[in-house]
């Protein structure tokens, strides 16, 4: 017999943004291995009887890391615990959700995925960016700027996203930033295509920059915007002016 291990979202960064289900896991967990960007209002929900581990891992870490992780929650499953793994955002949105329940099926751990708000999503709607609009974007598509370093290629392929889709919103590509903007242009992106850098979205701290596809690196130097960020490149960036109903720190 084993415990059960949770993949669970925590959402985007405001702590009312955590589902119901998520509440009534954390409440009921023996073990919680939480992520660098889940809120401290968040950890806060864990009961004092739960084991709190942190397992974040940031930019330039060990990519051995997270094998720690995984052995980790086999550890407390196969003890008769019941764990969530609580993460930012979506588990399965760039969260390596998918490697872990890949792992724990691997090693004969029940286990259950609850989705969250991804960052993605909830830093547009924050800054009122609507990624989808009848009017100008019919596509969205959602895109790492910082892949796996073992990957000998990049999966992404910048000059084709460039005319394909209608609004792009980049994950953890604030460092690649002008890299990735002069591999659209090249696909042939137009230079003046608005694009937003919201940086710690849906909190208190949230800031945002517009500028085009030719000038957003600089101005990312110019205001010394730092992760984690979201990065949203259409028609669309242009809307927050009309309905953005929040604003920035």
């Amino acid at each position: 017999m084993t415990g059960k291990v949770y993949l669970v979202g925590a959402g985007p960064g405001d702590s009312k943004l955590i589902t119901l289900r998520a509440v009534e896991l954390l409440q009921k967990a023996d073990v919680v291995l939480y992520d660098r960007l889940v809120s401290k209002k968040i950890i806060s929900m864990i009961p004092k009887t739960a084991q709190k581990i942190y397992v974040g891992r940031a930019v330039g870490d060990d990519t051995t890391h997270q094998n720690n992780t995984n052995d980790l929650m086999v550890k407390f499953a196969k003890s008769k615990k019941n764990v969530v793994r609580l993460k930012g955002g979506d588990p399965i949105i760039f969260g390596r959700g998918g490697e872990e329940a890949e792992f724990l099926k691997e090693n004969k751990v029940k286990y259950e995925i609850v989705p969250g708000i991804t960052s993605g999503i909830g830093s547009a709607t924050y800054a009122g960016i609507p990624l989808t609009h009848r009017k100008h974007a019919s596509s969205v598509v959602f895109v790492t700027g910082h892949e796996d370093p073992e990957k000998k290629n990049e999966s992404v392929k910048w000059k084709r996203l460039a005319k394909s889709v209608d609004t792009i919103v980049i994950m953890m590509g604030l460092s690649r930033l002008d890299v990735i903007c002069k591999q659209l242009v090249a696909g042939g992106l137009d230079k003046q295509t608005p694009v937003a850098v919201i940086q710690n979205g849906t909190t208190p701290k949230q800031k945002m920059i517009i500028g085009t596809v030719s000038n957003i690196a600089k101005l990312v130097k110019e205001n010394k915007i730092t992760p984690p960020t979201n990065i949203i490149i259409g028609k669309v960036v242009n809307l927050s002016q009309v309905i953005g109903w929040r604003k920035n720190a």
